[in-house]
């Protein structure tokens, strides 16, 4: 796990806006776990990983977006949830 700060302000890529929208998550759940996340990677020189667990309709999912941050502020390249979290959670 790296050690990277919270994110408060950052621009949505269009890319990342359209899988927002195709994948249903919101720009509030974004903006939480960029602000909190539970994880964070440096993935490769420039962009980081952000993720954390979330609960929606009774089920858990994770999160996971991709940022770089070698910007400033940081672009949002893309957004996912996924039902996989054994497969990317990594213990510390």
């Amino acid at each position: 796990m790296s050690n990277l700060p919270p994110i408060k302000s950052y621009i949505l890529t269009d890319h990342a806006r359209f899988e927002m929208a195709r994948r249903q998550i919101s720009e509030d759940t974004v903006a939480q776990v960029l602000g909190a996340p539970e994880y964070t990677e440096v993935v490769r020189p420039g962009r980081a990983l952000y993720q954390s667990r979330w609960s929606e309709a009774s089920k858990t999912f994770l999160i996971r977006i991709f940022v770089d941050i070698d910007r400033e502020p940081p672009k949002v390249v893309t957004v996912y949830r996924t039902s996989k979290i054994a497969k990317y959670w990594r213990a510390e």
